[in-house]
């Protein structure tokens, strides 16, 4: 990854918590310059104030124009604090926005039309460089800044681009929440475990383990997931006896996380009007 053009004319942070201190650190690692860094933080961790005492410019104006915004901040303080990058709208600066529920038409009406912006949903795995993200960008965003966009979020992990902003509920519901899912399916598997007769550490380690390895064994197999459950499921065995349980069409996994993944998308969409 080249960061040339970043280098010579900065990159901003709007908002650096925890997913953009994430991504700050992956860019770091790959060549971005610490004195092309401009970060807008009201709350810095003492990580950001280290690296400002290492030449990243904290809290201390803006660049006159950058070559990336990233806009990382909770979208209930987006209407106060997004006016503050007003002067850097509607020129050669691309925007990426990693603000849950803020739609594209919100940065266009404070920014202008002709800013390009390209809205973008990680998740908290980013924190390991395993996260993924879907992207789309508005009318004045070219395949450029897309391209750019895709490589500066690879840094954290995978990049898919979408059809339209349409479909970002829908992302934001399955893999941006989705890790809370998995991480609240390692605590009802723990529970279970105690409930059957274990301690409670050592469930709780069985469970993280047999998420995690499962996760990566889904990661880096061939087959599908599907097969990969057959694959560990005997006729009649004691899997099976789970599964029976938890692909229920009524009771099980399948009808719940429809619930679930539709809940999150309905409150995406509440929080984009």
């Amino acid at each position: 990854m080249s960061f040339d053009k970043v280098n010579r004319r900065g990159l901003v942070l709007l908002g650096c918590g925890k997913m953009g201190s994430a991504m700050l650190e992956g860019w770091l690692r790959q060549g971005l310059a610490l004195n092309a860094v401009w970060v807008i933080e009201p709350n810095p961790t003492d990580w950001l104030k280290g690296l400002a005492t290492k030449g990243a410019h904290l809290n201390q104006g803006l660049p006159d124009s950058p070559a990336i915004v990233l806009v990382a901040v909770k979208p209930q303080m987006m209407s106060d604090a997004l006016p503050v990058l007003t002067p850097l709208g509607g020129g050669e600066t691309l925007f990426v926005s990693v603000a849950a529920g803020t739609p594209i038409g919100f940065y266009e009406q404070v920014l202008g039309a002709a800013t390009p912006v390209v809205r973008a949903m990680p998740n908290t795995p980013a924190a390991v460089g395993r996260g993924i993200t879907a992207i789309t960008g508005n009318a004045a965003a070219t395949e450029e800044d897309l391209a750019t966009a895709e490589t500066f979020l690879s840094a954290v992990g995978h990049v898919v681009r979408l059809e339209g902003e349409h479909q970002m509920d829908a992302v934001t519901a399955v893999s941006g929440s989705g890790p809370a899912y998995v991480f609240h399916l390692i605590e009802a598997l723990a529970a279970a475990g105690v409930a059957e007769g274990l301690p409670p550490d050592l469930a709780m380690q069985l469970a993280r383990a047999t998420v995690t390895g499962a996760g990566e064994l889904a990661n880096r197999a061939p087959e599908s997931a599907e097969q990969l459950r057959v694959n560990v499921t005997s006729p009649g065995g004691t899997t099976a006896a789970a599964l029976k349980v938890l692909m229920d069409p009524e009771t099980g996994f399948p009808p719940l996380l429809r619930k679930a993944v539709k809940a999150a998308a309905d409150r995406g969409r509440e929080l984009g009007k």
